[in-house]
């Protein structure tokens, strides 16, 4: 186990003042086997009421409301965790699903819902064609498609960070050939649902200890990836941007089915229409002794 932490703060700063409505955070990672969390802790100036829940995909979300009017708001989120993913975790695919095409039971399928279907238009087959590519033949190992898969995305697609909200449909991203991501993740995740598998958009924190990876400008950043579901296996974690399988430096905070649902934090405020100026994020992971 490693211990980690992590120091998210995002500042919005107005040209005048401004009543602040409510904001919703997605700040505080979500524990599993192979993470603990220590201790969360959310510092907000100008003070807020804090209410805390559960959505619908289990996430943590906190509600924070304000009763003043302020020019600046700063959330400061510092959270002390214990990561012990595998480097080269081993999948128990069962039986039936270790050769694509494969049909999950109905279940699963049940269970799966939404998440099996695209969220994006394919209206000329741009996504569809593309994908199909990567499947070898009649009958393809299932791990290997979704690894070739994976890899493909990167392959395609050149990284760019954006620091503009918002995501491009992949097939902007195809396109284009260059995105952040987020884009990555979403385009990964509509290829998967277009060959039929129940897949997830996960927001969180990458942890690397010298910044060579992409989606990381220091020792830590936020990160999009993606997981998908493989009966016998579970959730298996894939991160197209830096061609890896397993969570071994991924921190999730949050799985969607969209990634508009994921955001760490979303609020609005009443004010003039030229009243905001600008809006930082900060983010720091780092090891400690």
């Amino acid at each position: 186990m490693i211990a980690l932490r992590i120091q998210h703060r995002t500042t919005y700063r107005y040209q005048r003042q401004v009543s602040l409505g409510p904001h919703r955070l997605m700040l505080r990672p979500r524990e599993n086997r192979d993470l603990r969390v220590v201790s969360h802790e959310v510092r907000i100036n100008p003070a807020a009421s804090l209410t805390h829940s559960q959505d619908v995909f289990g996430n943590s979300v906190a509600a924070a409301v304000f009763g003043v009017s302020v020019d600046m708001l700063v959330i400061d989120s510092v959270t002390q965790l214990q990561l012990g993913a595998e480097p080269w975790p081993v999948f128990d695919v069962a039986a039936s699903a270790i050769s694509y095409p494969f049909r999950y039971a109905d279940d699963e399928q049940t269970d799966l819902g939404a998440l099996m279907f695209q969220q994006y238009s394919d209206r000329n087959g741009r996504l569809r064609d593309w994908t199909w590519a990567f499947v070898g033949g009649v009958r393809t190992d299932t791990l290997a498609l979704l690894k070739d898969l994976s890899v493909g995305v990167s392959r395609w697609i050149n990284y760019q960070s954006r620091d503009d909200e918002g995501v491009q449909s992949p097939v902007e991203t195809l396109d284009r050939g260059w995105g952040s991501c987020r884009d990555f993740a979403v385009l990964f995740v509509e290829a998967a649902r277009c060959l039929g598998f129940g897949a997830r958009i996960v927001s969180g924190y990458l942890f690397v200890a010298d910044a060579s990876v992409s989606g990381s400008s220091s020792a830590g950043s936020t990160h999009a990836w993606a997981e998908v579901y493989v009966p016998g296996a579970g959730w298996i974690t894939f991160d197209p941007t830096n061609r890896s399988v397993g969570g071994y430096n991924l921190i999730p905070v949050a799985v969607a089915r969209d990634i508009r649902q994921a955001m760490p934090v979303g609020g609005s405020f009443v004010g003039p229409s030229d009243a905001f100026l600008s809006m930082s994020v900060e983010v720091e992971v780092t090891a400690q002794a």
